[in-house]
């Protein structure tokens, strides 16, 4: 891989693209939005497309996707946790959840909205 990157980065750098290739290995290093929910054990409660404990990723994002806010919304709920919004079971707050990947899981779910 380390090859792979000096020859990603030479091409790159030969085009006057270094910006391009910056992005190029921060895209490989980024996980996909389902292996970081499975990293971050957010699958112990939640799955896609069915509920669990609590709701699928893919009904929360039909509830909202479209609003102004719902990234920063989605992504402060999975730091803090919450109650009441999907009955009575509470969310307990995921303080392993850096600000960062709660921002990449929340547009992640946004976009699984069908």
């Amino acid at each position: 891989m380390a090859a792979q990157r000096r020859g990603w980065r030479a091409i790159c750098a030969s085009l006057g693209l270094g910006l391009l290739y910056a992005g190029f290995a921060h895209a490989q290093a980024t996980p996909d939005g389902l292996a970081l929910a499975k990293a971050k054990t957010c699958m112990g409660c939640h799955q896609v497309d069915a509920k669990r404990v609590g709701p699928s990723f893919t009904a929360i994002a039909q509830r909202y996707a479209g609003q102004a806010n719902a990234e920063e919304y989605l992504s402060t709920a999975i730091r803090k946790g919450g109650k009441g919004r999907w009955g009575a079971v509470p969310m307990p707050a995921q303080s392993q959840v850096n600000e960062q990947d709660a921002q990449r899981l929340a547009q992640w779910i946004i976009s699984l909205r069908p």
